[in-house]
């Protein structure tokens, strides 16, 4: 199993002049002392005006800051907004960022999650999907060679040739975000690696990873010739400390991402400034459903995280995302936080990512089998899909 490490850029009030400058490089410190623990992924998030939650709008300059200080990690669009975002800039700018860091960039894509962020592109929430196809149709020849052209439902391109070209051939590795479950099966049909969030059991894990890969392996329906990329990576909160009621401790507001992105899910537009989400989180987590909420995911001791870890290994998972820059979380527990991880818990998974490539391989070839589990137990509707889009409020 491989790990990566997750940022939203995430900056509870109150701000002062200093706050995003300061979040911003110590984000880079962070990246930088993970590269050189060995971990494998470093993912940035695309969001647009949602305070608190994310300030994180111009991922491809932050990871292209990240990829001079760096020399080994993947870096990872998680992802990549194709709603708001025409395809030709997108492939120029990965292409750009994908030679700079001598071929390691990761390009996950994605709709958008709410109408915060999308009616500012003229982009209706209920198109996303329909959008978001048709920007990958016209998106993956503009990496190839020459020039490409593409009239579309949401998107035309006279014939130009979109410069430069990736440094991977024929393109970097797609994954496309899975913020409900149900579309892990969808990313396994258009052959790309799924990134999703954390299951709630061990059998949510075994079903939906099933469900990915027959998806893969049995119904695949590409948008368009590229290459495939089947994975799984899931994203967890994470805070590892020497006892389990330290690293709660260091990790108090880490549900904090959850609540923040549940706002903005089921709110409309907001005033700007109007509300204070941190204040509003303090108080949720006084109730009974803020205190089942804290905890849970990869926050422990190394023991508590190393059990945990074994269950996704056992489902076959490809990686695991750590989420530790949530809520408030210090820049100090953050990165004492990776360095216990890797000297104490990392080592093991990275010595038998052979055997589960081994059983992956079996997978894709048909060697291996697996189950059709009923995955609708484990079934979650959320306000990012399209049948719940929240009404506008003041």
């Amino acid at each position: 199993m491989k790990f990566g490490i997750f940022y939203e850029h995430q900056l509870p009030r109150p701000w002062n002049e200093d706050s995003e400058y300061r979040l911003l490089h110590d984000s880079l410190e962070q990246i930088e002392l993970a590269d050189r623990l060995g971990y494998d992924y470093a993912w940035e998030v695309e969001h647009h005006f949602m305070e608190e939650y994310s300030h994180s709008s111009g991922p491809e300059v932050f990871l292209a800051a990240a990829s001079q200080r760096t020399k080994n990690i993947r870096l990872g669009h998680g992802i990549i907004q194709l709603t708001t975002n025409h395809p030709a800039r997108v492939a120029e700018r990965v292409s750009t960022l994908d030679l700079l860091s001598h071929g390691r960039v990761e390009l996950g894509i994605g709709e958008g999650s709410s109408v915060t962020e999308l009616h500012p592109f003229d982009r209706r929430f209920r198109d996303k999907r329909s959008i978001w196809e048709d920007a990958v149709r016209c998106l993956i020849p503009m990496f190839g060679e020459g020039g490409s052209e593409y009239k579309g439902e949401h998107f035309e391109f006279p014939a130009r040739n979109v410069l430069p070209k990736p440094r991977q051939k024929p393109h970097p590795p797609l994954w496309v975000a899975c913020s409900q479950l149900e579309t892990i099966r969808m990313a396994g049909t258009r052959g790309m690696g799924a990134l999703g969030f954390q299951f709630g059991s061990a059998e949510a894990a075994q079903a939906w990873v099933h469900a990915y890969y027959n998806a893969y392996t049995q119904r695949l329906d590409k948008l368009a010739d590229y290459q495939t990329n089947p994975a799984i990576a899931v994203v967890c909160q994470f805070m590892c400390a020497p006892t389990d009621e330290e690293a709660m401790a260091r990790a108090e507001g880490s549900s904090f991402f959850q609540f923040a992105l549940g706002f903005y899910n089921s709110h409309g537009p907001v005033d700007p400034g109007s509300v204070d989400l941190w204040q509003e989180f303090l108080e949720y987590k006084a109730t009974p459903k803020g205190r089942a909420a804290v905890g849970g995911g990869l926050i422990g001791s190394p023991a508590t995280i190393r059990e945990r870890l074994r269950k996704f290994e056992a489902s076959h998972v490809d990686q695991v995302i750590l989420l530790n820059q949530a809520g408030k979380n210090t820049h100090a527990d953050i990165t004492s936080s990776l360095e216990l991880f890797a000297a104490e818990v990392m080592g093991e998974f990275h010595d038998r990512e052979d055997e589960h490539q081994v059983w992956k391989q079996g997978v894709l070839a048909g060697e291996v089998l697996l189950d059709e589990l009923d995955t609708e137990p484990f079934s979650v509707r959320t306000y990012q899909s399209v049948d719940k889009e929240p009404e506008p409020t003041a």
